[in-house]
């Protein structure tokens, strides 16, 4: 059977299952990631709860298609040309709760400005560095997000997954998740990331609001948070600071196309109107280039640029 059919035929199993579902066909991407670039998909999908996630994954499996998990869009960013994927967006999937052990329970979708600010509401200190960081849990665990010296890492407890080839939901004590620095083992791509319990310490919640607006204004004083970007662009090397080796190397204000690297700070490559994914791309690269052939040191994206 032809690819398109096969897709015609998930699309309408899909449909059947869940008639009101959010499905959204030949959709750009650049209105759903936040560096603002990337073309059409064969058809986005927002499942409300974590069981129209869960089934819509086994009919993608039963069709041998493997769709593409977004979150906020915050670190993944899709090629320019059309692609022929399917992508489940965990947007809606929102329950976040304090458990009966005092513990944080937060969806794979819940935003992390939003698990922040619940913890702070609950007088839960630990995650005050997660307050102004635009991912969500799932995307947050995949990469280890951090700031400021604090990590998800830090106070994950556990985290639930579903294995894309077997279906089975499996969990994860934080021991075993292999967490490091922007690191985790389900960077292998083999799960979907459903949920995570977060152990917090009680603290003061005027004090932990107060470290939050400080973190909050450090970032808007330092960052480019006026234009489209994906965060910070590379990882932090070894010994040294992107940012600063960037900088170094005379490589702020460099551009190509409507990318460029932000001269705020230049840890980050920006969406200045126009760019494409492309661009970035060939930004990133240059910037890669530049700063081995001055520094002998290979700097890795955290950016994740999709082929088509």
């Amino acid at each position: 059977m032809k690819q398109d059919q096969v897709m015609e035929r998930l699309l309408d199993a899909i449909r059947e299952t869940f008639p009101h579902i959010a499905l959204l066909e030949e959709e750009k991407m650049a209105a759903h990631c936040s560096f603002r670039t990337g073309g059409a998909v064969r058809a986005l999908l927002l499942p409300g709860t974590e069981e129209e996630l869960l089934t819509i994954c086994t009919l993608c499996r039963e069709a041998e298609v493997e769709p593409i998990v977004l979150g906020n869009g915050t670190n993944l960013v899709f090629p320019d040309e059309r692609s022929d994927r399917i992508v489940l967006g965990t947007e809606k999937i929102q329950d976040l709760y304090l458990t009966p052990e005092g513990e944080i329970f937060a969806s794979c979708g819940v935003a992390l400005s939003r698990l922040a600010s619940f913890a702070c509401e609950n007088a839960l200190t630990g995650l005050e560095f997660a307050s102004g960081i635009p991912g969500t849990v799932g995307g947050g665990l995949l990469m280890n997000a951090g700031a400021y010296g604090g990590e998800l890492k830090d106070c994950v407890k556990n985290v639930r997954v579903l294995d894309k080839k077997s279906g089975k939901i499996s969990g994860f004590e934080k021991k075993d998740c292999d967490f490091s620095y922007r690191h985790s083992i389900f960077q292998n791509g083999e799960a979907v990331l459903l949920s995570a319990r977060f152990s917090l310490t009680q603290g003061d919640k005027n004090r932990i609001r107060e470290e939050m607006k400080e973190l909050n204004r450090r970032r808007r004083e330092k960052q480019p948070l006026e234009f489209p970007s994906a965060g910070s662009t590379f990882r932090r090397p070894e010994g040294h600071y992107a940012a600063a080796l960037i900088e170094e190397c005379g490589l702020k204000g460099r551009s190509i196309g409507g990318a460029k690297v932000s001269e705020k700070h230049a840890g980050f490559i920006i969406n200045t109107g126009n760019a494409t994914t492309e661009d970035l791309a060939s930004l990133i690269r240059v910037v890669q280039t530049e700063v081995y052939e001055q520094k002998q040191i290979a700097l890795q994206p955290e950016v994740i640029i999709l082929q088509g």
